[in-house]
């Protein structure tokens, strides 16, 4: 492709806009939907179908995002994603407070789900392109600074603003819940305007067909699989209809697609990049970091509030800090990358995540906050330190030209993986708790014992969960310490 001259910087500013704006819609929703639940006069599984079908959609686009990164202008993919992003925000945020209307709010969770599908794996495939391999980590860090960080900032900004109305620069924000669409409401707006004059077409594309049986069995394998997963939590395992039928339906539709997938001269999603080591180890060692960060993400501001009785502002508030220390380190780690290399990166990394998981293994009803906020600031330091050098050192082993179809498997892999781990870790607090609950009648004759003895129950099935975290680090450090030193730059 012919050299083209354009300002990297300005371009990443935008992209990180955007990812901004889509990584709030994907982690902010959570500690409102009681408010909805109100608004709306809803009970909580209708509520959740705003974000089960946001993750559905998500999950099932993101392998998409390679055949539309290598098929059409990156600059006018990214300006339709955005406009994507921002009617579906306008969809949800302006639904009338109607029992019958909800619908309509689920419309625009799917349609900006559709957007952030694109705009996430995009952002990385970008950056291969506009960076060479000894460039590229820092670059990465940067991306890891907004999308790592607002799986943290998202809970606390949407607790910030539906505690109280807020009243800055003369202006009112009042705490209803249409105003927790307002920050990323922004971003993406000014993303919007900026990308049709600061973006440039910097992939490479091809007149590639798009193969229809491909995308459907693409569509619908990650789509049921994923759906299964998250009908664990409200459904339990036992259920065959919502949760064991679409998993097995999805694999079925999954493995005949990789079989397709290997026979074209073109696939849709080339997976032979997973007979690439230095892909497929340093992608697994990402996909066990990932799983035990969400692993106690997920589960601790249950704790907090339901154990320790904070409110959801001041639980989201306890998380900020590792919030911080996540984005201070993201851009840091990519700076180290080429100066000590994956290996020793990693490792720090992984031992940082242990370090500060093993703790909460021994958890109580008593334990301060203040340990839970160092310890979890700890846990997201080492998440930063592995996560962009990980994802990295696994794009650095690809060609340039296979960047697309790396980053679609890498990214895709990561959303099924979440889904996965809260469906699991979920049903498995339910199951202990449930197992090991006091007798009913003991909530009549003696109270306080009841009570007692459902707290032990739960933060016992918090403990398990946090065991299967630091099993996740653990294997993954074991992951890392097999693997190479992919310090070397990789011929393209």
């Amino acid at each position: 492709m012919q050299e083209k001259k354009y300002n990297r910087s300005l371009i990443l500013l935008v992209l990180m806009l955007a990812a901004m704006a889509g990584a709030l819609m994907q982690t902010s929703l959570g500690t409102a939907l009681p408010t909805l639940m109100h608004a709306f006069n809803i009970n909580l599984s209708t509520a959740q179908q705003a974000t089960t079908w946001f993750l559905l959609v998500n999950g099932a686009m993101v392998p998409v995002s390679a055949f539309l990164a290598n098929r059409f202008s990156t600059k006018w993919l990214h300006v339709v994603a955005y406009g994507l992003l921002l009617i579906g925000i306008l969809i949800s945020m302006l639904t009338p407070e109607q029992s019958n209307l909800w619908w309509i709010f689920v419309v625009g969770r799917i349609v900006a789900a559709v957007a952030v599908g694109i705009i996430l794996p995009l952002m990385q495939i970008v950056i291969l392109n506009m960076y060479s391999p000894k460039e590229r980590a820092f670059a990465m860090g940067m991306m890891g600074l907004v999308v790592g960080m607002a799986p943290a900032f998202g809970p606390t900004l949407t607790g910030w603003i539906l505690n109280k109305s807020h009243h800055i620069l003369g202006f009112t924000l009042s705490n209803a819940w249409q105003n927790i669409f307002i920050i990323p409401l922004i971003f993406i707006a000014l993303a919007t305007v900026l990308a049709p004059f600061l973006l440039k077409d910097v992939v490479e594309n091809t007149k590639q067909k798009l193969d229809i049986t491909s995308f459907i069995l693409s569509v619908a394998g990650f789509g049921l699989f994923i759906w299964g997963f998250t009908n664990v939590s409200s459904q339990g395992w036992g259920d065959f209809k919502e949760v064991i039928l679409p998993i097995l339906i999805g694999v079925l539709f999954l493995v005949v697609f990789v079989v397709k997938q290997l026979r074209m001269k073109v696939p849709f999603l080339d997976v032979r990049v997973f007979m690439n080591k230095d892909f497929t180890i340093p992608t697994i060692s990402l996909l066990l970091a990932t799983m035990a960060m969400y692993g106690i993400e997920m589960v601790l501001p249950t704790y907090l509030q339901n154990v320790r009785g904070l409110t959801p502002l001041d639980s989201g508030l306890t998380l900020l800090y590792g919030a911080l220390f996540m984005g201070i380190m993201s851009p840091i780690a990519g700076a180290l990358y080429n100066k000590v290399g994956i290996k020793l990166l990693s490792i720090v990394g992984f031992l940082l995540l242990i370090l500060g998981t093993l703790p909460f293994v021994f958890i109580n009803a008593e334990t301060p906050t203040i340990i839970i906020t160092v310890l979890y600031a700890i846990r997201m330091m080492g998440i930063a330190t592995v996560m962009m050098p990980l994802t990295t050192a696994a794009m650095d082993s690809l060609p340039t030209k296979k960047g697309a179809d790396g980053t679609a498997a890498n990214n895709t892999l990561r959303q099924v993986s979440s889904s996965i781990v809260v469906a699991i870790l979920t049903s498995v607090i339910q199951n202990i708790a449930n197992n090991n609950a006091p007798a009913k009648s003991l909530a009549h004759t003696d109270p306080l014992r009841y009570a007692d003895k459902a707290l032990d129950a739960s933060i016992y099935g918090f403990r398990v969960v946090f065991i299967i975290s630091l099993a996740f680090a653990v294997v993954g450090l074991f992951f890392v310490l097999i693997s190479r030193n992919n310090k070397k730059e990789v011929t393209k």
